[in-house]
């Protein structure tokens, strides 16, 4: 198991960020990584999993407008969907009631659509001026972690921001998470 805070572990910048932020890091902790397609989720600074994942078709950016994934430190703001079954698609966060594949078949032009389904962690950037207020404000451009109704596309660059993740995978992930703990959004 890959240890969270030691001098070599690429999870230095989280340490360092939060130091400087004065913000006390948690006990559970995602990193994504954007140019591997990864999200590990640590607990108790160890690595407890780690998942494939697709970002953004542009390039990161943190800029309003620009559709990259936006880097830095951020945390789970909210969390939506409980309860709901795996597939279930969402349109601004209430669910549909229809299952993805269900829309694609009411709907075939809908299949290739990037559909935010399952589980969605509305993610608010903690750092004034990378990630936060004015046109840097990842909370105001309404990126997520969530799944997705490409699973069979996961891993290549495919959201237009968010960090997209397989049905089941978001499910899983969304049970260890809470609101306020930290992601880490590098290159």
């Amino acid at each position: 198991m890959e240890a969270l805070f030691t001098s070599e572990s690429p999870l230095k910048q989280v340490t360092e960020t939060c130091a400087r932020l004065g913000i006390k890091p948690g006990e559970r902790l995602l990193l994504v990584r954007i140019s591997t397609a990864t999200l590990q989720f640590y607990r108790r600074g160890v690595l407890a999993k780690s998942y494939v994942i697709s970002t953004s078709r542009r390039p990161p950016s943190n800029v309003k407008n620009s559709l990259g994934t936006p880097r830095g430190l951020h945390e789970i703001a909210e969390r939506v969907g409980a309860g709901q079954p795996p597939g279930m698609v969402f349109k601004s966060r209430v669910p549909t009631g229809r299952h993805f594949n269900e829309v694609a078949d009411l709907d075939p032009d809908k299949a290739a659509d990037n559909l935010i389904t399952s589980r969605i962690l509305w993610l608010r950037g903690l750092e004034p001026g990378v990630n936060r207020g004015g046109d840097v404000d990842t909370y105001e451009r309404y990126v997520y972690i969530h799944g997705t109704s490409l699973e069979d596309r996961i891993g290549e660059p495919l959201s237009a921001g968010c960090v997209l993740m397989r049905n089941l995978d978001i499910v899983e992930l969304y049970d260890e998470v809470r609101a306020g703990d930290l992601i880490w959004i590098a290159d």
